[in-house]
């Protein structure tokens, strides 16, 4: 193995706009899953909302439910397609290199699912596997196949719908009193049962979501593979197609909708685009950050969100293991018992969200990498590599569940 493998990426090789599209969605992530645990305690002690609950919903599921996710999806594609060119051009195996490093990442998953039961990583590392046999086809397959997935999805949905198996946090119930517990051996379970009952049998999440996040996965390859993102200063006008496309499209879906609601027709129940209008959201949202970001706006609010986004993996499992002490019986019982306004779990993400912005920017002054970065990537290259900054001339490398591409 050579030795290059173990030295970051130097300051100009960085793509800022990657980490700041990261950091944005890891904002959107804690906000949501914090919404999750106040959701979750509604069964055993409802309440009813009240305006500034329903404003604070409605911007919820306008800006991130499931947003999120798909953005964090779609870099991971990403991040995979850079990932082997950096593997190729080191000389290294791809197969056994990239089959390791998903290996520990599903590691990594588990202990994350015990401390919350909606992980995410797992996913990656299972779906990551599929691109493997993908990483030498053109942007144009990519894209093709990623598209073909996208117009799959109504009908998988449509399908999974139609099976009429509970699924959901409606299984997760019977096992609140563990959640609800003070032993943390019980929350720690409830952590891994709740995956397996909200994640694995439930058929939306286990079928819909994953031909959506595969497709998404597909789409972050086709970019990465005409290096989208190293051009945004020349590919400007495609991104104001974009924004405008997407814009037009989501308006479009919204009238669509509304006119089937009106004339009752039942179509949907044979094809449901629901994903469509998540979908060009969340590339609306793409398209609009990069825009901003190209056109030198909000220098100081993209500064933060690529601080952040660099130490994704990091400030992802400890905003799970925070929620752990705030929402479950062995901490405060948030969730379950002693519930407050849905504001304040919002409240609550965004401030621990704001702390890890200084935390992720002091400790990157110090160090190359995350700590949970710094282990997954040690174990991907079965060596031990520096953390240790000891020059200023180099940039911290993320490896947020994917490299970063080099400037060309």
């Amino acid at each position: 193995m050579h030795n290059s493998t173990a030295q970051p990426l130097q300051l100009n090789q960085r793509t800022e706009i990657v980490d700041m599209l990261r950091g944005w969605a890891l904002l959107g992530v804690v906000l949501m899953n914090y919404a999750d645990y106040y959701y979750m305690g509604l069964g055993t002690n409802s309440a009813k909302s009240d305006v500034l609950e329903n404003v604070l919903q409605t911007i919820g599921n306008i800006l991130f439910a499931a947003k999120s996710w798909t953005m964090l999806s779609f870099l991971f594609g990403y991040g995979f397609a850079v990932l082997m060119a950096n593997v190729a051009d080191k000389g290294l195996n791809h197969v056994k290199f990239f089959s390791r490093r998903m290996f520990w990442l599903f590691v990594l998953a588990i202990i994350n699912s015990a401390f919350f039961w909606g992980d995410i990583l797992k996913d990656y590392a299972v779906m990551g596997m599929i691109l493997l046999a993908f990483h030498r086809c053109s942007a144009k397959t990519a894209f093709i196949i990623g598209m073909s997935l996208f117009l799959l999805t109504p009908a998988v949905a449509a399908y999974v719908s139609s099976l009429g198996i509970r699924g959901g946090m409606g299984l997760m119930e019977p096992y609140f009193p563990l959640y609800k517990s003070s032993n943390v051996l019980n929350v720690l379970w409830f952590g891994l049962v709740g995956t397996y009952l909200f994640e694995i049998l439930s058929p939306n999440y286990l079928i819909t979501v994953h031909v959506v996040m595969l497709g998404c996965f597909f789409l972050g390859l086709a970019t990465q593979k005409i290096n989208f993102f190293n051009r945004l200063a020349e590919n400007r006008k495609y991104l104001k197609r974009i924004f405008w496309g997407s814009l037009a499209f989501i308006g479009l879906l919204i009238g669509i909708f509304a006119l089937t609601s009106k004339m009752k027709w039942g179509w949907m129940k044979y094809y449901q685009p629901f994903y469509f209008i998540i979908l060009s959201s969340m590339i609306f949202l793409v398209a609009t950050l990069s825009w901003l970001h190209v056109s030198g706006k909000l220098k100081g609010f993209f500064r933060a969100m690529q601080t952040i986004g660099k130490m994704t993996l990091t400030n992802y499992i400890v905003q799970n293991i925070l929620g752990m002490f705030l929402f479950s019986g062995f901490g405060f019982n948030l969730s379950l018992v002693n519930r407050v306004h849905f504001g304040y779990y919002l409240l609550f993400a965004f401030i621990i969200y704001v702390v890890q912005i200084f935390f992720s920017k002091w400790w990157l002054s110090r160090y190359y990498y995350g700590p949970i970065e710094w282990v997954w990537r040690q174990l991907s290259y079965a060596k031990r590599l520096p953390i240790k900054r000891e020059s200023a001339a180099y940039e911290n490398v993320g490896d947020s569940m994917g490299a970063v591409k080099p400037a060309s």
